[in-house]
């Protein structure tokens, strides 16, 4: 006997029901992506290395540590698994001239990839939707995005998420902080991690998210990135609070804000719960001016943000948050092969008036008996059982079966009906109501 293979671990098949669950999230992401104009993109698994190394940031961690990198056999191209979206989503756009005509609204759900240690909520393969808008760069931009991730929320019954919100300025003030953070960090080296120490020099401003209980009082004193912002800078974050405020929704202003990737400027953003753990962000973003022209584009504003849906799932899950139960709307019970030609013909008129009814599939031993058809009815969750029995087909007939109360029954309806087979396409309604 063969051995049997497993998945790469940190890369989880998804079978149903749970696949469900997926399937009603995506739903109501994509729903809402219209309510707010946002298309869809479709990039890539696979880009050239180089588009993360020069869109993320050497010295990020996604860069350093984390990315499936490999080299083409046929070409000897350096390719890697794409770890994040927005790189890929920039590229695409300025591959093909997607701002010539003005900005664009773009959103995408699909697979990334990290090598990093699996646990709940966070896999090596991992699914990310994200939302980018292209070409446009003022404030109410930065705040339509966040209150996307808002209503994503409603749409979704999560009440237990915040957000956080800081800005990081433009490059000459980002500049500025950094030689007054790296003087502050070396006068106190003796206090600095083996990680602190590394990124010193590379990327101080990683060091204000260090995770270190021992560095917090450090990092604390460091120099705050607002006392660098200039009139331009803070007008713009004022902006977006004038916006946020004027909708009611709350936010701290997080000065330790920085984000993971090197490409993000003024805005950025975090919606953060304390029902993950460690794992506390959901969804985090900001905007990114630079990067576009830093990727071989004309240089262009973008704001967006990206969560992760694992992440989110689990949160649902942690607060108690049901998500509904597809079910179809009939079972056919099917008592003698006989009846499978007259059976299929019924069940394909009603499919294609959208009704989702499933066909009793036998085994090797046949169709088995009505008692075992009628318990796999029940299993399914369908509301009504289709008895394609030999009485019923003799004229011309199929008897409907109600198989779970529904409260807006009336109380003394029947719970089984005879309806015709020639006719399928006008009771079908029936089966959905």
């Amino acid at each position: 006997m063969s051995e049997k293979l497993q998945a790469v671990k940190g890369m989880n098949d998804l079978l149903p029901p749970e696949s469900a669950r997926w399937e009603w999230f995506e739903t109501t992401v994509r729903a809402l992506m219209r309510r707010y104009g946002y298309a869809n993109i479709r990039t890539p698994i696979v880009e050239p290395t180089a588009l993360f190394v020069r869109g993320l940031g050497e010295v990020t961690d996604i860069v350093e540590k984390e990315m499936y990198s490999f080299e083409d056999r046929m070409n000897g191209d350096q390719l890697t698994l794409r770890p994040e979206g927005t790189a890929g989503v920039v590229r695409a756009v300025n591959e093909h001239s997607l701002l010539y005509e003005g900005g664009k609204r773009l959103f995408y759900i699909g697979p990334m990839f990290r090598h990093e240690r699996p646990q709940k909520g966070r896999y090596r393969q991992f699914h990310q939707v994200g939302v980018e808008a292209l070409g446009y760069g003022g404030p109410e931009v930065d705040a339509e995005v966040i209150l996307m991730a808002r209503s994503l929320w409603r749409d979704l019954g999560l009440t237990d998420v915040r957000l956080e919100l800081n800005s990081l300025g433009q490059p000459e003030e980002r500049r500025a902080h950094r030689a007054a953070l790296i003087a502050h960090f070396e006068a106190h080296s003796d206090q600095l991690d083996e990680e602190a120490r590394r990124r010193l020099h590379s990327n101080p401003l990683r060091i204000l998210d260090t995770k270190n209980p021992a560095m917090q009082a450090l990092v604390e004193a460091a120099p705050k990135l607002m006392d660098f912002l200039g009139e331009a800078s803070l007008k713009h974050l004022d902006a977006v609070k004038a916006q946020l405020d004027a909708v009611g929704q709350p936010y701290r202003l997080n000065p330790r804000l920085v984000r993971g990737m090197d490409y993000y400027n003024l805005t950025v953003f975090e919606w953060v719960t304390d029902r993950l753990g460690a794992q506390g962000t959901v969804c985090g973003g900001g905007r990114y001016d630079g990067l576009i022209a830093e990727l071989g584009g004309k240089p262009a504003p973008a704001v967006g943000w990206g969560l992760g849906i694992e992440r989110v799932l689990a949160l649902l899950e942690e607060v108690g948050v049901s998500t509904p139960v597809q079910a179809p709307d009939a079972y056919a019970v099917i008592p003698d092969a006989a009846a499978l030609p007259l059976a299929t013909a019924c069940v394909e008129a009603l499919r294609a008036e959208g009704c989702a009814v499933v066909l009793h599939a036998g085994g090797k031993d046949g169709l088995g008996s009505m008692k075992s058809q009628f318990k796999k009815a029940d299993a399914s969750g369908a509301r009504h059982a289709l008895v394609f029995g030999a009485d019923e087909l003799a004229q011309g007939q199929v008897a409907v079966k109600r198989l779970r109360d529904d409260p807006a029954q009336v109380a003394d309806a029947p719970r089984q009906l005879l309806q015709p087979l020639a006719s399928a396409a006008e009771w079908a309604s029936q089966l959905r109501s």
